[in-house]
């Protein structure tokens, strides 16, 4: 029998298309919405068996708010997230919001309905080759420490390594304002930005990860 499904995503057409295809594969779609603002919203209204849930951008921050409130106000649906290829952190990320399963936007159409069927069975459903890799640098995370470190250090500013230096610091919104010279709502800004460039929620994600990867050793010497 197929699934009650819902479909939201970013981008229209890929929802219109996915949903179009399992259609014919006998699911019965509620919507096929792609609202910048109001997802959460959608689902909760219509109460699907499953929802599939685009994001591009799994690792910034809030990229899962809507599955937290999703599950909050609708804890029986499953939500299955369709990304690109995330990060150890993208898919743990995913899973701790409440997630059920989480697919690539790549992925058949075969593996698309399979994770839908074990969601709604209530089991997890994530490919094996995305939790391989995921094993892979859970597994090994500092087995290139110094090239990692250099990369994150690379998509920096030289204004925002300083904020990221006094956030690992332990300084706050306010003292990172005073030390720079700048309005504490342009402080806010650049740590907004440290966190979404470092792919981390907290404060405390970017500091663990700055030490972790060797980013703040390399910022002393720059």
């Amino acid at each position: 029998m197929g699934a009650r499904l819902m479909v939201v995503d970013d981008h229209r057409l890929l929802a219109e298309a996915l949903a179009s295809a399992l259609k014919l594969r006998g699911h019965r779609v509620l919507a096929a919405a792609a609202p910048a603002a109001g997802a959460a919203e959608l689902v909760i209204s219509r109460a699907p068996e499953v929802c599939l849930l685009g994001t591009a951008t799994p690792a910034e921050p809030g990229a899962f708010d809507p599955v937290v409130r999703i599950k909050q106000e609708r804890p029986q649906v499953a939500v299955v997230v369709l990304g690109p290829v995330p990060s150890p952190r993208g898919i743990a990320a995913a899973f701790a919001a409440g997630a059920s399963g989480y697919v690539r936007h790549d992925e058949r159409i075969e593996g698309v309905e399979r994770a839908i069927t074990k969601a709604r069975a209530g089991e997890a459903a994530v490919a094996p080759q995305l939790l391989q890799g995921a094993f892979a640098d859970l597994l090994n995370p500092a087995a290139q420490p110094d090239d990692e470190g250099q990369r994150l250090l690379a998509v920096l500013t030289p204004r925002e390594v300083e904020v990221l230096v006094r956030v690992a610091e332990g300084e706050d919104t306010r003292l990172i304002a005073a030390g720079m010279g700048i309005a504490p709502s342009t402080a806010r800004t650049h740590v907004q930005r440290v966190l979404m460039k470092l792919g981390v929620g907290s404060r405390l994600e970017a500091a663990a990860l700055a030490a972790r990867t060797g980013l703040l050793d390399r910022a002393g010497r720059a």
